[in-house]
């Protein structure tokens, strides 16, 4: 990467991965291209499946594995059911299942810094972590009231971190970002073929992606085209996959703007600011 002035130190660059259930396999088609065009990536915050991919990313787990990872995501890989007291599944897979890719780790051995966002459902707020075991957290950051049981925490009762802040920009800005590159897995797509039980569902996804207010602070907003897509197939990960990449790849331009990077004056007109496709 070529800043603008030799010598210029650059900015550290923060990634926002946001929640999206199993449209989280785009994150590793964003994180593939960021990796092919050489964007360093100093630090990154995730919500509920965006934790998932920043784990395995920031433990070091190379892209390839990351892929096979996703492939071999299934509900009953991750999910148990339970006692239907506070909820209808148990995700103690799931944490079973990251500790088996990156190891029962703290944060503190992760290669590259790291922070997972969750909600406590006790006092309605935001939670970022940023010490203790990795796996359980991204757990909690992934387990949505009503239907996977809350994990208890200390004095938390801990679930998905998409409710309160489903874009966490300020927490990649508390690891010492000073440019946010945030992915958003939840834009809008009003489904008017499903009548008023369509309307509803889009309320709700407008809801969860505005809360926390992370898409108006990202200095640059990917936004895949997710339109209509998913939210519980995991089998459809490679077309998550290939839309990440779609949407990162037509972002280029604004992010090296946004990191100082000059743009290829024929095929990279310069963009700033925010934007999303």
């Amino acid at each position: 990467m070529q800043t603008k002035q030799a010598g210029m130190a650059r900015k550290r660059i923060g990634l926002a991965l946001s929640g999206g259930a199993a449209r989280g396999a785009a994150h590793l088609g964003v994180l593939r291209v960021l990796e092919r065009e050489h964007i360093p990536i100093d630090v990154v915050a995730g919500v509920s499946a965006g934790s998932v991919a920043g784990a395995l990313y920031c433990a070091g787990v190379p892209m390839s594995e990351m892929v096979n990872a996703l492939k071999d995501f299934r509900w009953h890989r991750i999910a148990s059911l339970t006692f239907p007291w506070h909820g209808l599944l148990s995700f103690a897979k799931l944490e079973k299942y990251l500790i088996k890719w990156i190891g029962d780790v703290w944060f503190n051995d992760l290669p590259k810094p790291f922070a997972v966002g969750a909600t406590d459902l006790l006092t309605g707020s935001p939670v970022t972590f940023t010490v203790g075991r990795v796996a359980p957290l991204v757990r909690a950051s992934c387990s949505i009231p009503g239907l996977v049981v809350p994990f208890e925490y200390g004095n938390y009762w801990l679930v998905d971190g998409g409710i309160s802040c489903n874009l966490p920009t300020a927490a990649a800005r508390e690891l010492g970002a000073e440019i946010v590159i945030g992915v958003d897995l939840l834009k809008p797509y009003v489904r008017k073929n499903l009548g008023v039980l369509g309307l509803a569902s889009t309320a709700l996804e407008i809801l969860i992606r505005e809360s926390g207010g992370g898409v108006e602070s990202a200095d640059v907003l990917i936004a895949p085209a997710l339109d209509n897509r998913t939210y519980t197939r995991f089998s459809r990960a490679m077309e998550m996959i290939a839309l990440g990449e779609q949407a990162t790849e037509a972002m280029l331009p604004a992010i090296r703007a946004a990191v100082g990077e000059a743009p290829d004056p024929v095929t990279e007109p310069s963009q700033t600011g925010v934007a999303e496709i």
